[in-house]
């Protein structure tokens, strides 16, 4: 079908104009956010709010960082998502592994089907039994209790996304490096994890997100500030009576800062990755 000029220049117009109303939409609260935390208060409590900014100041930034828990709730969930992501990373590559060389297996089935089926429950239904299983190990209020919690959602996703990649490598590869008198775990180590570093990095980027962004668990797991993230520890500068507006929405653009920067800067690798993962052959 021959398309005229005219049609599709208007056919990139409207395409455009979807796409800025789009980008608009996403990024709106985002401005709106990081407008907030540099208004001074008489702004933020203004009755006609605006985004323009009369009196622009960093009070609320340095309130927040030198005059509340804020470092404090920063450096826990820096901890519980690199923790996360690292024990994330050594299952699902391993699992992976399994399920793309012995797919067939009885056992490789069982665990296959086992970790979809955990995909399909909502996390919400197992609050109170992983939170009576938490208590009875003595893990509530802890690192490690919301790290194995957050493995157990990061895990079954991981596993496929790497088990895609696995199936990218083929099987010559592996027979050649044992011929080569390479053992499995060395073909891992130095071929298969090389070739893969793309859904390595894929894999290790959701799993830092979904631990660093995760309220829920966090919130009710945690009940003191030495052991607060940072999701819940963003509540407390709201409470029943008063809002700190400036204060809550500088910790929040201090929150989603070094994640939107650290995605800006990885987006190529895990655009390919993805990709890679999505095809075999």
């Amino acid at each position: 079908m021959v398309v005229s000029d005219t049609t599709r220049r208007l056919n990139e117009a409207a395409t455009y104009a979807v796409l800025i109303v789009l980008t608009i939409i996403c990024l709106f609260p985002f401005v709106w956010m990081v407008d907030t935390a540099l208004k001074p208060l008489s702004e933020v409590q203004s009755l006609h709010p605006t985004l323009w900014i009369a009196h622009p100041t960093l009070e609320s930034f340095h309130r927040v960082l030198f005059q509340t828990q804020f470092p404090v709730y920063f450096r826990n969930s820096l901890l519980v998502a690199i923790s996360t992501t690292l024990l994330t990373l050594v299952v699902a590559v391993f699992a992976g592994y399994a399920l793309s060389r012995w797919p067939h297996g009885s056992i490789t089935k069982t665990v296959g089907s086992a970790l979809l089926l955990s995909q399909m429950i909502p996390g919400v239904l197992l609050l109170v039994p992983l939170y009576m299983l938490m208590r009875q190990l003595g893990l509530l209020s802890s690192y490690a209790g919301l790290v194995i919690v957050y493995c157990s959602f990061t895990v079954p996703l991981c596993v496929f996304m790497l088990k895609g990649f696995f199936d990218a490598v083929p099987p010559e590869l592996e027979q050649a490096a044992e011929m080569d008198g390479c053992s499995r775990l060395g073909f891992i180590y130095r071929i298969l994890l090389p070739l893969t570093g793309p859904g390595i990095l894929a894999a290790a980027a959701f799993a830092f997100i979904n631990a660093w962004n995760e309220f829920m668990f966090g919130y009710v797991f945690i009940n003191d500030d030495a052991h607060r993230t940072l999701t819940p520890g963003i509540m407390m500068f709201k409470s029943a009576n008063v809002t700190d507006w400036g204060g809550l929405m500088a910790a929040s653009v201090l929150a989603v800062v070094p994640v939107a920067a650290c995605f800006l800067y990885l987006q190529r690798f895990l655009i390919e990755g993805l990709s890679a993962g999505a095809v075999k052959g």
